[in-house]
C-alpha cells in the first residue's frame, strides 16, 4: 500500500491513506485576474547551506517555496519572505521527506498562510518516523490546508502560458527515499525550468524511457550535485543553459562531485552555486531566462 504525508492525531503520527497516482491534482483558484503571461516568472534558490530551498515568484504575484532547508534554517527563510514582500504562499512543495529538505517547513508553516502543500506518495515501509517529519505534518494540520499527493502526470498549475508539471514519481518500492521525490517542470512562455530534487540516476532513466520532456533553459542539478544523479544520457536530453547547485561551503558530502561538475561542463552549462556564489535568482519574461548571483541573501541557520 502505498500512503501520501498524513497525521493521525494531535501526537504528529502518520496515518494511512491510499492514493493511486496520476490524476489531476486541484488548482486554486486564481484570483488576481491577471494572465501569467503578462508579467515575469522568478525563483531564488536560497543559500541554505547543504540543504535545498527555493521561492518562485509567479507573474501574477502568486509565490511557490519548494522544499525548506534543515532544522535551523526555517526562521531565516521567514525573515526573508517577509524581506521580499512575501505574506501568503499559495504553493508549498515538499520534495521529499529528508532533514534537509523539510527541516524549516514548520516554521513557514507557523508564520505564513499557506494555502496548498504537495507530497510524493511513500510506501508502506518508506514513512519516515523522525522528528523532524513529526514537526513538519503537526505544522500542516495546524495550518489547516492538509496534503496533496504529487506524482507524475499531475500539474500543479496550468495557465496562460504558466505551466508546472510533476514529472516524477512515477512509479513505487524504491529502495532510496531520495527517489520518490517530486520532480517539477515549470514552463513559461518559450522556457522551461526543471527541478529534481534528489532524484537519483535511476529515476532519470525512467522519466527518459518514460518519454518525458526533459529539455530546460535551467536545472536544479539533483541531489546537490552528488554523482548519483547527473547521468551523462540525462544532462544530454536536459542540455540546460544554465545549472544550479544548492549546497554547503565545505560538505562533509563532497558535494558537489568532480565527476557532476565535468558532466555539466561537457553539455556547455553555465554553473551556479550557492556554496561559492550565495543565493542563485533566475528570471524568465516568457523567452529567455537570465541568472545572477545574489550574495546577499543567506538562509543558513548554521552561520
Amino acid at each position: 500500500m502505498r500512503h501520501i504525508f498524513q497525521l493521525a492525531g494531535a501526537l504528529g503520527l502518520c496515518a494511512c491513506l491510499a492514493f493511486s497516482g496520476g490524476c489531476e491534482l486541484p488548482i486554486p483558484n486564481d484570483d488576481s485576474g491577471q494572465a501569467p503571461a503578462e508579467g515575469q516568472l522568478s525563483a531564488i534558490f536560497l543559500d541554505v547551506g547543504q540543504a535545498d530551498a527555493a521561492l518562485f515568484t509567479f507573474p501574477d504575484g502568486r509565490h511557490m517555496l519548494v522544499d525548506g532547508g534543515n532544522n535551523n534554517d526555517g526562521d531565516k527563510i521567514c525573515d526573508y519572505l517577509r524581506e521580499a514582500g512575501v505574506e501568503r504562499l499559495e504553493y508549498m512543495v515538499a520534495t521529499h521527506p529528508h532533514e534537509d529538505h523539510i527541516g524549516g517547513l514548520d516554521e513557514v508553516l507557523e508564520q505564513f498562510q499557506v494555502d496548498n502543500v504537495y507530497a510524493p506518495v511513500l510506501d508502506d515501509g518508506d514513512v519516515p518516523t523522525t522528528k523532524t517529519y513529526e514537526d513538519f505534518l503537526t505544522a500542516v494540520e495546524a495550518e489547516g490546508c492538509g496534503l496533496t499527493p504529487a506524482a507524475a502526470g499531475d500539474r500543479l498549475l496550468e495557465e496562460s502560458g504558466l505551466s508546472i508539471e510533476v514529472l516524477s514519481p512515477a512509479g513505487s518500492g524504491y529502495t532510496e527515499l531520495n527517489n520518490y521525490s517530486i520532480v517539477l517542470r515549470v514552463d513559461f512562455g518559450q522556457t522551461s525550468w526543471l527541478l529534481t530534487g534528489d532524484a537519483e540516476a535511476l529515476v532519470e532513466e525512467e522519466m527518459l524511457e518514460g518519454g518525458c520532456d526533459v529539455s530546460a533553459d535551467l536545472l536544479k542539478v539533483g541531489h546537490h550535485g552528488s554523482d548519483s544523479s547527473s547521468s551523462a544520457a540525462f544532462l544530454q536530453q536536459v542540455k540546460p543553459a544554465n545549472a544550479v547547485i544548492s549546497c554547503g561551503a565545505d560538505n562533509s558530502y563532497g558535494h558537489p562531485h568532480e565527476s557532476t561538475l565535468e558532466a555539466l561542463e561537457n553539455i556547455g552549462a553555465n554553473l551556479w552555486r550557492t556554496d561559492l556564489q550565495g543565493s542563485i535568482r533566475a528570471v524568465s519574461d516568457g523567452t529567455e531566462t537570465k541568472v545572477e548571483a545574489d550574495p546577499t541573501v543567506c538562509c543558513d541557520g548554521s552561520r
